[in-house]
């Protein structure tokens, strides 16, 4: 059984006692060249986006905010982040790619697209934009393809590895966010051949736990379909789980554990919010290998930062740098700490650090982690690295 979340060994503690050595190496002022990373960003609602608003992500963010402006797509979800031509100019070379829709109770009409009324519907939203993905690989595969297995994932990078000048692939690894399309843990075999490799129980409650805005603890259904999934080796993403719901996790689920997209409650005080990590949860993660993918959106930034309220320029980059090193102060090295940038996930240009016009420019995290001593080893693993490694790691051979 795994050790419950919190506790520490007296290798952890040594970790602690050294990490101002191991994260602060490089002299005080110094800058350092280092090429462009490749970035692997753990959360991206693509499909949702395209059979809601009709997004097609072979344009460029740019092309996009073109033919949707003026629409009723950006009062909604703000002007697109996301786009091919911007996944090349920022060397993403791959997405976790979600499939996610909202209950009934959660939307603002009866005609909105992407809600259920109950797990048959949820089953079928969910079904129809794995297909989605699946079409989108099928019709371009010069650039998107599907990521199930390590043998895809290394045809990926193999082809980022060499300069072309048509661009480069980008790898889709499938996400199910929120479990309740999954009627009975019998049906995780199909999902699985489709292509599902990590699933998060939660968006808000569920009938497996307690998530973001609805707290509680696993349910009976959700340790049923813990054990079911760790059959499998899905990949269990506490991202808005409850926390007591992702303590018992922690300690149950005998697979891989990550948090996709999630940022620090340390450094959001008074946030009356469940759905940032805490401490205690991040260390969690940290014992169980994973990695925590940390969200460049300016809610999650600054308590009280609202979009048309509140400027962009309130929120510069440097607070998800904040957020980076705090994980990896936490863990004593930078192997813990990922990008999950939740982009096009209910939010755009308007929600996010005014460092950042599209995808591509997470790449300016690099300088601002060069500042703080961290080494070209150190920021390529947070940028993609630590995802890679794990992806390595735990999905099948073929």
């Amino acid at each position: 059984m795994a050790k419950k979340a919190g506790q520490k060994n007296k290798a952890s503690q040594t970790k602690k006692k050294n990490q101002n050595n191991i994260i602060q190496s490089a002299p005080i002022g110094a800058l350092f060249i280092i090429s462009m990373p490749l970035i692997v960003d753990a959360h991206a609602d693509i499909a949702y986006n395209m059979l809601k608003y009709g997004r097609d992500y072979t344009r460029s963010a740019a092309q996009t905010r073109r033919l949707e402006a003026g629409t009723q797509t950006i009062v909604d979800n703000g002007d697109t982040l996301l786009g091919w031509d911007d996944y090349q100019r920022g060397q993403v070379a791959v997405i976790f790619s979600t499939l996610f829709a909202a209950p009934m109770r959660f939307s603002k009409t009866e005609t909105e697209k992407q809600v259920y009324k109950n797990f048959d519907e949820a089953h079928k939203l969910y079904y129809e934009q794995l297909l989605a993905y699946h079409r989108m690989a099928d019709s371009s595969p010069d650039k998107f393809r599907l990521i199930a297995s390590t043998s895809d994932l290394n045809l990926i990078l193999s082809d980022w590895n060499f300069p072309n000048l048509n661009g480069h692939p980008v790898g889709m690894v499938i996400l199910m966010e929120g479990a309740e399309c999954v009627r009975h843990p019998s049906e995780l075999q199909e999902w699985y051949e489709l292509g599902v490799r990590l699933i998060g129980p939660a968006w808000v409650g569920t009938r497996y736990c307690g998530g973001w805005r609805e707290p509680g603890p696993l349910t009976d259904d959700g340790h049923e379909l813990l054990a079911a999934m760790a059959e499998y080796n899905f990949t269990l993403d506490l991202s808005h789980m409850d926390e007591p719901a992702a303590i018992e996790a922690l300690d149950i689920y005998r697979g891989p554990i990550v948090g996709t997209h999630a940022n620090c409650a340390a450094l959001m005080p008074n946030s009356n919010s469940n759905r940032h990590f805490s401490d205690r949860i991040i260390e969690g993660i940290i014992e169980r290998d994973g990695v925590v993918g940390v969200v460049p959106f300016n809610t999650y930034l600054k308590v009280g930062w609202v979009s048309g309220k509140n400027s962009r320029t309130e929120v510069p980059l440097h607070h998800v740098a904040n957020h980076i090193d705090h994980i990896c102060q936490l863990a004593g090295d930078s192997l813990h700490a990922g990008i999950g940038s939740d982009f096009d996930g209910g939010f755009g240009l308007q929600s996010v650090p005014p460092e950042i016009d599209s995808i591509a420019d997470l790449q300016n995290l690099v300088s601002l982690l060069q500042t703080r001593g961290y080494s070209e080893p150190d920021i390529s693993n947070i940028l993609g690295g630590n995802w890679l490694t794990r992806l390595k790691r735990d999905l099948p051979s073929s």
